[in-house]
């Protein structure tokens, strides 16, 4: 699946659906890696699965500016309870490139993510994030994403925090 949006100062984001292992996708998940050990000193480390981001069950996304790729979004099934279901998909790997913030590339992976989820079956998605990425909770929380206990890898370490969003 392959979407356009409009970008602010020039261009389109184009949003291409991805194999976990394609080399802009690991690339990519790379520099959020590096992000994380600046942030919080270490790497992400909660258990992924590339085949847990294989269609009908998850997809990975990159998007492209220009042909070079500027961010990365995906889901995957989770079966979490939230927001009156179990029908959940978990937001993974949401990161856009320092040269490419603040053109409104988040927001719109983000839109992506949750259009090709709920055509997927979901009903709601959940996500982890963190204390120390303020920007990402305040893209969240602005997309109508609300505070809910904690799950997953980083449940219970005191600078994670959860979100959810009905479908």
């Amino acid at each position: 699946m392959e979407a356009r949006s409009p970008e602010a100062g020039g261009g389109d984001l184009r949003v291409v659906r991805v194999d976990y292992g394609h080399p802009d996708a690991v690339a990519l998940i790379e520099q959020v890696q590096e992000e994380y050990v600046a942030r919080y000193g270490g790497r992400d480390e909660s258990p992924v699965d590339p085949a847990m981001f294989v269609p009908p069950t998850g997809s990975f996304f990159v998007g492209y500016v220009d042909g070079t790729p500027v961010a990365t979004g995906a889901w995957r099934r989770s079966g979490v309870a939230a927001c009156g279901t179990t029908a959940t998909a978990e937001v993974k790997r949401m990161y856009v490139v320092p040269a490419a913030q603040r053109r409104g590339h988040a927001r719109r992976m983000l839109a992506h993510l949750e259009a090709t989820a709920a055509a997927a079956g979901y009903e709601a998605l959940v996500l982890e994030t963190g204390l120390r990425q303020p920007e990402a909770m305040a893209l969240y929380e602005s997309a109508g994403y609300e505070l809910v206990p904690g799950f997953g890898y980083y449940k219970d370490a005191p600078l994670s925090r959860c979100y959810a969003k009905p479908l």
